[in-house]
């Protein structure tokens, strides 16, 4: 049978080994990760955060939504990455990189990345309830399996049947393509003005490589695209594909696996920049200038 100092002593070796109670329950206590400035892109938003502005890496513009019972990873950063991979190509194709003039070298990565790969991360927007996120990153999946399709040398023939009297027919059923899709950025771009500006800028610079392009292949008195344009398309596509790309960083970086957060720069009209404009007391500068 144990004594009192039975007891007394095992407690003492409990206090010396540091596994006492009071000390196992602040072991045990889970160990809140360092901050590194604040950036919500990349930590999981509860109830108490669904007030977050919209930003990249989520693929949400508007009042963000609370990730709190939601049983999927984040598809954004793929969705984007497969974006930003098979436009970064087809946009050197388009500037005439080491001169690459034929745009046969997409068709894989459109079909498989940017196509097949981007189509599954929006249909998983849309099982996480991201209506905009389902909506652009499925019909950009959509996109590159489309111009896939119409690009295939020999397969389908489309380019072959529309060109077999002059090459008219095919740059200019290929422009009014490019413009529908100009139309349909547009669309997105005027979604993303309460959002961040790395937001915005990707599907800006996006809307513009679609304009060009488009204007490109339709200005065709020569017989071919006007080159001009379609370099400066190109341009503008790099540019769009490193946005997806800063995006997608922003979305998979945080204190787990990263020594920095992304930032993306919240429009000051935004709910969230309004937040941080209220938190500035700026009254101590304002009363010394009036002295």
């Amino acid at each position: 049978m144990a004594t009192s100092h039975d007891a007394a002593a095992l407690n003492v070796e409990k206090d010396v080994n540091g596994i006492n109670g009071h000390d196992h329950a602040a072991a045990t206590k889970q160990r809140k990760p360092y901050d590194y400035g604040g950036n919500p892109l990349a930590h999981v938003n509860t109830g108490d955060s669904v007030r977050l502005p919209a930003f990249g890496g989520e693929f949400q513009p508007g009042a963000y939504r609370s990730t709190e019972g939601r049983k999927f990873a984040n598809p954004a950063p793929l969705g984007l990455s497969a974006f930003a991979l098979t436009t970064f190509l087809l946009s050197c194709i388009n500037l005439g990189t080491r001169g690459i003039g034929e745009p046969s070298l997409v068709i894989g990565a459109a079909f498989a990345y940017g196509g097949l790969v981007q189509l599954l991360a929006g249909m998983w927007e849309m099982a996480v309830g991201n209506t905009f996120g389902a909506t652009a990153l499925s019909s950009y999946g959509g996109f590159w399996i489309g111009t896939a399709i119409i690009l295939t040398p020999g397969g389908f023939e489309i380019i072959s049947t529309l060109e077999e009297k002059s090459p008219y027919p095919f740059l200019n059923s290929f422009g009014i393509y490019l413009m529908g899709w100009f139309i349909f950025t547009t669309i997105l771009l005027l979604c993303t003005l309460r959002s961040t500006l790395a937001f915005f800028l990707l599907f800006f610079m996006l809307d513009l490589a679609f304009l060009c392009l488009g204007i490109g292949y339709l200005e065709n008195s020569t017989g071919a695209p006007n080159g001009a344009l379609i370099k400066a398309g190109g341009a503008f596509g790099i540019l769009a594909a490193f946005l997806a790309w800063y995006n997608a960083l922003a979305g998979i970086a945080d204190s787990s696996n990263s020594f920095f957060l992304i930032p993306v720069l919240h429009f000051p009209w935004s709910d969230k920049g309004r937040q941080a404009r209220s938190k500035v007391d700026n009254s101590e500068a304002r009363a010394a200038e009036t002295v």
